[in-house]
């Protein structure tokens, strides 16, 4: 592994690089913050999948695409006097050691559910911080992981189910509401305003679910996702070998793939 002197010198060296690309190049000097925004989050998507996939050397490459972004846009604030890449350490520098009183001040942790809760009381008193305690979750978070932040951030305040297992029975209520909605007499009055707002219900309860036992649901679906990917892909190709179109095969045909998949490990 690199030194720390190896570090710094790397993180000089992307500087000056960046310095003179905005000069040189067409296409680097012509960017915005608002050309680049986009760029960004697919970056990040792009760091996330890498994640998921336990990829060591795809999250590093990943991490030099997202870190590019960082300086570019440290590079342009600094263009116009607002801030630099100096400022953008030293932000982020004095907020960790404010919001870790227990490791910089007098505060005390021992546990890591022990540390959440400190970060609410420190975030409402922080100067800038958030006003209220929802008040930080941004607005274009992915409707999963939106989910998952509220239910965290009231939970830390005490605002939770007394023990896990109660979360059970919120489930299986939501169930039966939706299920409820769709066998009523009037089901061909239901509107698609109902049935969307019982479905969310029902995704909200299983987040709850999640999150009392720690488990991310936003990483348990994508490792679904991958893993229906692998499985289908699987039926894709042996069909093929088979001389067989998909549209073409029953369902028992694929089905029986899919089980000869889940053999295979996949």
């Amino acid at each position: 592994m690199s030194s720390r002197e190896e570090q710094l010198k790397a993180f000089g060296r992307l500087l000056d690089i960046m310095d003179e690309l905005r000069e040189k190049c067409p296409w680097d000097r012509k960017q915005t913050f608002d050309s680049l925004r986009q760029n960004t989050i697919e970056e990040a998507f792009e760091l996330a999948t890498a994640i998921s996939r336990h990829d060591m050397n795809e999250i590093s490459k990943e991490l030099g695409d997202v870190l590019l972004h960082v300086v570019f846009y440290a590079k342009m604030g600094s263009e116009t006097g607002e801030f630099d890449m100096a400022d953008v350490c030293n932000r982020i520098s004095d907020k960790l050691i404010f919001r870790h009183p227990h490791v910089y001040g007098e505060a005390a942790a021992q546990s890591a559910e022990e540390v959440s809760h400190l970060w609410e009381q420190v975030k409402l008193k922080e100067k800038g911080g958030n006003k209220t305690v929802l008040g930080g979750i941004p607005d274009s978070l992915p409707s999963l992981v939106k989910a998952y932040r509220i239910q965290d951030k009231v939970a830390n305040v005490g605002f939770d189910w007394e023990k896990k297992e109660d979360v059970w029975e919120k489930v299986k209520e939501e169930i039966a509401e939706f299920e409820t909605e769709l066998t009523d007499e009037r089901a061909n009055e239901l509107t698609k305003e109902r049935m969307t707002e019982e479905f969310g219900d029902l995704m909200f309860a299983l987040i709850n679910a999640a999150r009392l036992y720690k488990i991310k649901p936003d990483n348990a679906l994508e490792q679904t996702n991958l893993k229906f990917i692998k499985r289908f892909n699987y039926i894709e190709s042996r069909a093929k070998e088979q001389g067989k179109e998909l549209k073409d095969m029953s369902l028992d045909e694929m089905e029986a793939l899919w089980q000869e998949s889940k053999k295979n490990g996949l």
